[in-house]
């Protein structure tokens, strides 16, 4: 079934849940543009560094539960009702866990950071930021995840394979009800700041529903033990997420560096995207083919180095082809959207497409060839790709599609201003 997908299939299916994703992607963009100009983003900048971490958050969360249950229906774990319902309610119970202490978690890193660079904290802004994020990570999870777990079955009963559709699904929207939750509930917290007693309410209201989750989350053993062991991947990505959003805070509000805000969740969101799509295969691959401690023997006998990568006649190569074949139509089709809803007041010169492109291409191979590393390295070591390494991923897609956005708007004002007519 899995190895002998065809390019064109795996093409076929992808396409259309890609694109979704990157429209949902344009129009998170397009909410950020609009929601930076908000007091709520004015006033507490480190909901700037927030963004990128939240949004990262849907990527370490709802994408690990795709690709976890994507494995467990193409190997015949979820086939019989009961034992589908108990792996449904224990993902989701789990994930309910990981958001919420990840969400304020997310906010405490966040007002550190803002703390550090700006020399200042002030206590009422920090209780309004770490509420706006404990409620968005806690609601965005349970909405997405509801989501994945339809998609998922439904899938399955269409006779497509989930790891193709399932992730970009979760991207489609998770970027979009994310950055709206987050402005939406930030806005009205900080409207009403002067009830001081309400973060802190919402706050130990949503953490005090944690021992729950994990009641219904331990009843499941595979899950329990993420529970236990899972945490270390989605810390760490959370702090590498971090970085990427102390150069948007550092940039959005820079005349130079104006369209940063709606561009950069169309390509973080891409990148990220796409490298979850291509870690779910390996992973169901490695499950279908192998057992956890040993590869494959093809897997075995070539170190995967570029070539290997994206030039040999193997299965996880062969989906590598094809992603990297996407990003550059898809990455014009959502400029072109952007452009068409007038979004990010830049204007779209070649200059600006061609660096653009370049960053978004760069990004996605280097993250295509470090998951081909990751996973089978993983692996070996009989940790479950499925729970650490796409925390990894979407978190470096984060810094790396920052970063290069980033580097390019510099690129086009360093050529600007020595006079070459950009």
């Amino acid at each position: 079934m899995f190895p002998g997908e065809s390019s064109r299939a795996m093409c076929l299916q992808v396409l259309l849940p890609y694109l979704m994703a990157g429209l949902g992607m344009v129009t998170a963009g397009m909410v950020l543009d609009r929601v930076q100009h908000w007091d709520v983003f004015k006033d507490i900048t480190e909901m700037f560094i927030l963004v990128p971490v939240l949004v990262g958050l849907k990527g370490n969360l709802e994408m690990t539960l795709a690709s976890r249950l994507s494995t467990a229906a193409n190997t015949g774990q979820m086939d019989e009702p009961g034992q589908q319902w108990k792996m449904v309610c224990s993902n989701l119970a789990l994930i309910q866990v990981q958001a919420t202490v990840m969400g304020f978690l997310a906010a405490v890193v966040s007002v550190g950071l803002g703390m550090l660079t700006r020399g200042r904290a002030d206590l009422v802004q920090a209780a309004v930021l770490c509420a706006s994020s404990v409620t968005t990570a806690f609601i965005a999870a349970l909405c997405l995840g509801l989501g994945m777990v339809a998609v998922i079955i439904g899938s399955r009963k269409v006779g497509i394979n989930p790891d193709n559709v399932a992730t970009p699904i979760a991207a489609s929207l998770g970027d979009l009800i994310t950055l709206s939750l987050l402005a939406g509930l930030g806005s009205l917290l900080f409207h009403h700041r002067e009830m001081s007693y309400l973060p802190p309410v919402v706050c130990v209201f949503f953490l005090a529903l944690i021992p729950v989750w994990i009641l219904i989350a331990r009843r499941c053993p595979p899950i329990s033990e993420v529970l236990r062991s899972g945490w270390q991947p989605v810390i760490v990505a959370m702090s590498i997420s971090s970085v990427g959003g102390l150069i948007l805070d550092k940039t959005v509000s820079d005349p130079n560096f104006e369209g940063m805000a709606v561009f950069t969740p169309v390509i973080n969101g891409v990148g990220g995207n796409l490298v979850a799509i291509q870690a779910s295969r390996i992973s169901t691959y490695l499950h279908y083919w192998s057992v956890p401690g040993t590869l494959p023997l093809k897997m075995e006998a070539n170190w995967p180095n570029p070539c290997v990568t994206f030039c040999s006649s193997g299965v996880n190569s062969k989906s590598a082809r094809v992603l990297v074949i996407l990003v550059v139509p898809g990455h014009l089709l959502f400029l072109y959207s952007v452009q068409l809803l007038q979004g990010g007041h830049t204007a779209l010169t070649p200059a600006f497409v061609v660096c653009y492109l370049c960053a978004a291409l760069l990004q996605v191979v280097i993250l295509l060839y470090v998951a081909n590393l990751m996973v089978p390295w993983m692996w070996r070591r009989r940790m479950d790709p499925d729970n650490f390494s796409i925390p990894y991923l979407t978190a470096l897609g984060d810094l790396l599609g920052t970063g290069f956005l980033a580097l390019s708007f510099k690129l086009i004002l360093m050529a600007s201003s020595a006079g070459t007519g950009v």
